[in-house]
């Protein structure tokens, strides 16, 4: 992915740093960024497109983390690496940051959030990127070239930074449930000595549901499943995409043959109706020629014949 050796594993110990610091203030991502000297990642000597390549190579490597499925730690701290290198890179005019258009709308969720979670400081960084028009809107996250049969390779995610979709799988579990039942029963037999009739207890300590922990454990499946349904329509969509993706390959090298076939038929048929009429045109020729000749050889032949009657007079005496 990276134009750099090592750039990749470079950018991933930043995050990753910044992730362990268990903050997203810009004011630690600017210590850990000066600690590792990340403004001298565009030194050195090289030319002009070189430098150009080398400038976008690198920001879209920090572009990928930007975007989900990364935790919202990550993303942030993905955020305040654009900025540093937009704003360190030597390229005069300045390269921009690819942005897909399908992206922008999960972008400006993101940037809700910031807001709504009182980040100023990562807001402010967002902003102050679009107001230097640092984004580049394009149709595809990748650049694409025309009838191009290369594959674009996927991106491999760091599972460490990721955002783990299965929270609540990993809090409740079956050993925490247990638990809870058992807290539960212990609680309600505690009521009951406590109360009056030491058969059930009073209303006044009914300060919870009694069935809390059953009601807790259906919603528990209840999302499990809901996240199973959402996985299943995510791998459906994905491979009804890939098949309509084959179908459209093959339906163009069909109309490429196709058109390839008509095209070397009409050049075949206009070279040989070249050649026929070429030919007609010859016969024609030699005919009239030799039409010609004889109607002249036609008109000299009385001539001929009269100098041959000719005879030799006699001399005078």
């Amino acid at each position: 992915m990276s134009a750099v050796p090592g750039l990749q594993a470079d950018c991933e110990e930043l995050l990753g740093a910044f992730q362990q610091a268990d903050t997203v203030r810009f004011e630690r991502f600017a210590e850990l960024w000066r600690e590792r000297r990340f403004h001298t990642v565009f030194y050195g000597r090289m030319r002009a497109l070189e430098r150009n390549k080398l400038t976008k190579k690198t920001l879209e490597l920090a572009q990928q983390y930007f975007l989900p499925p990364y935790a919202f730690q990550i993303r942030v701290g993905a955020l305040y690496l654009l900025y540093g290198l937009y704003n360190t890179q030597l390229c005069q005019p300045k390269q921009k940051i690819r942005i897909a258009l399908k992206d922008w709308p999960e972008i400006q969720k993101f940037q809700q959030d910031l807001i709504d979670s009182q980040h100023y400081d990562a807001a402010y960084i967002f902003r102050t990127l679009r107001l230097a028009r640092a984004f580049h809107f394009t149709a595809m996250p990748k650049l694409l070239n025309y009838r191009t049969k290369k594959k674009i390779e996927e991106n491999a995610f760091k599972e460490e930074f990721k955002d783990p979709s299965n929270r609540v799988n990993s809090l409740i579990t079956n050993d925490v449930l247990e638990e809870l039942m058992n807290i539960h029963d212990h609680y309600q037999k505690m009521k009951c000595v406590i109360s009056a009739d030491k058969s059930q207890p009073d209303k006044a300590l009914s300060l919870i549901k009694d069935d809390f922990v059953v009601t807790l454990k259906d919603i528990t499946l209840e999302h499990q499943e809901w996240q199973q349904n959402r996985m299943k329509l995510f791998l459906n969509a994905k491979e009804t995409d890939e098949t309509e993706n084959k179908k459209k390959e093959e339906t163009l090298l069909e109309s490429e043959g196709s058109e390839r076939a008509s095209a070397l038929a009409r050049i075949k048929y206009r070279s040989y109706s070249a050649v026929t009429e070429a030919s007609k045109s010859r016969r024609h020729r030699q005919v009239k020629l030799e039409s010609s000749e004889s109607g002249s050889s036609y008109g000299k032949s009385p001539s001929r014949s009269k100098k041959t009657r000719r005879r030799p007079q006699p001399a005078r005496r």
